[in-house]
């Protein structure tokens, strides 16, 4: 396949972001680029938020993975559903009735500005390195069947895919991400499909014979019952339903286009509407999964091995199907990876600016911030968090050595958003308040001794391996320790 080709077609898909961009963003002000004008469409929203939660990560680890954990995942996917009624019936009223811009300014009208600034810090950090992990995943596969056949260096591959990113997200903001989003998710659902629909004529397979292929073959088990391993079932949807809470509810990146819509009613549409549709999807990724080792077996085709001789999961969807399904599936992989992922990192940039300007430069409680100053600090702000984002990427593929990128983004997941889920509960559901000068320790501690406690758990727990629910854990601890340092309680209204 030519590389030449690929190019063409990546240039082109571009291109089309960039028109998009340049029709959104006219008369594009501060409440555009922010809050899209409180005008969104919840059906565009809901469609395009499919590209921005799956990623490049789930479009190729999750299919990858199944070697490793067979359906187990799924056990995830019903915590991520579950998950969204929690944000639909306790998050997003409460979101709208202080009228938010960014979601962490709730913190500093219940605890203060530390607290707020703290929120912040955790959200700017995840997210930062969960869309390093995803553009490094996506990027690398692209240098690998495009730029190294023009000795183009991995560094400077990534420095132009930002670039692009910067030039269709820097004016128009939210408003541009909403219908970028959407195209988007429309090329990554067809590369799935179009995946699994080569597989199925190639082997001359129906739906009955895939059915059977995924419910009898050699990765049909979805119930882990051992509550000993990670992958238990319990563990798994819990953590998957604070995941979603975390992830989704608590995270500026996703809050921030529910929040441009015109009412309540609309966001919490979308989100029931983006529920449903969000588990069908990953039942596609599943089924693709299954589809891709049985492929494999059939032809007697050799998947891609580490060192240790252990297949690298996250190489075999690209593997093959770049070198086996044709030149039209080919296409329609390289598409739907960029999709996946420029839709989920393109809206980072957009939402980490929102947060630095609302939680630490102040742009809503700072009178003496004229428009034109706030229209170049926010411009250095989205500039600023594009070569951040460079510099997680190349560091992210230094110190990951052909393990899973999903793995990864799940675990430092648990560590940074656990702090978050602890101080919005406190917030939620107590009326105590603290020392707002010692929440950023405690946020601090909290963290650092999860990931102590997971490290030595099967040595001084019996075995036990700590899975998703360590952010259970991570919350649970910030929750407690806030409690021991509690002041006074007020009448607070929430």
């Amino acid at each position: 396949m030519s590389a030449l080709l690929f190019l063409t077609v990546i240039i082109c898909y571009f291109a089309s972001l960039i028109i998009i961009s340049k029709i959104t963003s006219r008369k594009a002000d501060d409440a555009s680029y922010f809050i899209g004008n409180k005008q969104s469409p919840w059906y565009l929203v809901a469609f395009g938020m499919l590209s921005d939660s799956l990623s490049g990560v789930t479009y190729i680890s999750v299919p990858g993975a199944v070697h490793k954990v067979s359906l187990t995942y799924f056990q995830v996917v019903i915590g991520y559903f579950l998950g969204y009624f929690l944000i639909v019936f306790i998050l997003l009223p409460l979101y709208y009735r202080l009228n938010l811009i960014s979601i962490y300014t709730y913190l500093r009208q219940r605890f203060g500005q530390n607290a707020q600034k703290t929120g912040s810090f955790y959200f700017l950090i995840s997210r930062l390195f969960g869309a390093g992990g995803r553009l490094m995943l996506a990027i690398g596969v692209m240098q690998i069947f495009i730029f190294d056949a023009w000795n183009i260096h991995f560094a400077l591959t990534t420095s132009i895919f930002i670039s692009l990113m910067l030039i269709y997200t820097y004016k128009g903001g939210i408003k541009t991400l909403v219908y970028t989003d959407a195209f988007q998710s429309l090329f990554l659902i067809a590369g799935v499909v179009l995946s699994i629909v080569a597989i199925a004529s190639q082997l001359d397979l129906g739906l009955s014979d895939i059915s059977n292929i995924v419910s009898t073959g050699p990765y049909s088990k979805v119930i882990e019952s051992n509550p000993y391993k990670a992958s238990f079932w319990a563990k798994n949807i819990i953590g998957g339903a604070l995941f979603t809470v975390a992830m989704t509810g608590l995270d500026q990146n996703m809050m921030q286009k529910n929040l441009s819509m015109k009412s309540l009613r609309d966001a919490q549409k979308n989100m029931i509407w983006f529920s449903f549709v969000m588990v069908l999807v990953n039942i596609f990724f599943l089924t693709l999964g299954i589809l891709l080792y049985h492929y494999a077996t059939v032809n007697s085709i050799g998947l891609p091995l580490n060192e240790e001789g252990k297949i690298i999961t996250d190489k075999v969807f690209p593997t093959l199907a770049m070198n086996h399904f044709g030149t039209f599936t080919s296409l329609a992989f390289i598409i739907g990876l960029t999709a996946a992922t420029f839709s989920s990192a393109d809206s980072v940039l957009a939402t980490l600016t929102t947060s630095f300007c609302i939680d630490f430069l102040g742009f809503e409680s700072d009178s003496q911030l004229t428009h034109e100053k706030k229209v170049k600090a926010r411009h250095l702000v989205h500039i600023g968090f594009a070569v951040a984002l460079l510099i997680v990427i190349l560091f992210l593929k230094f110190i990951l050595k052909g393990d899973s990128a999903i793995d990864l983004i799940l675990w430092l997941a648990t560590l940074t958003y656990g702090p978050l889920i602890g101080l919005f509960a406190m917030g939620l559901f107590t009326k105590w308040q603290f020392n707002d000068r010692l929440i950023p320790l405690i946020c601090m501690i909290s963290p650092v001794l999860s990931y102590f406690i997971s490290k030595n758990s099967k040595q001084y727990l019996g075995g036990y391996e700590f899975g998703n629910e360590l952010i259970l854990l991570n919350g649970a601890l910030t929750f407690i320790f806030l409690l021991l340092l509690k002041t006074k309680k007020l009448p607070v209204s929430n």
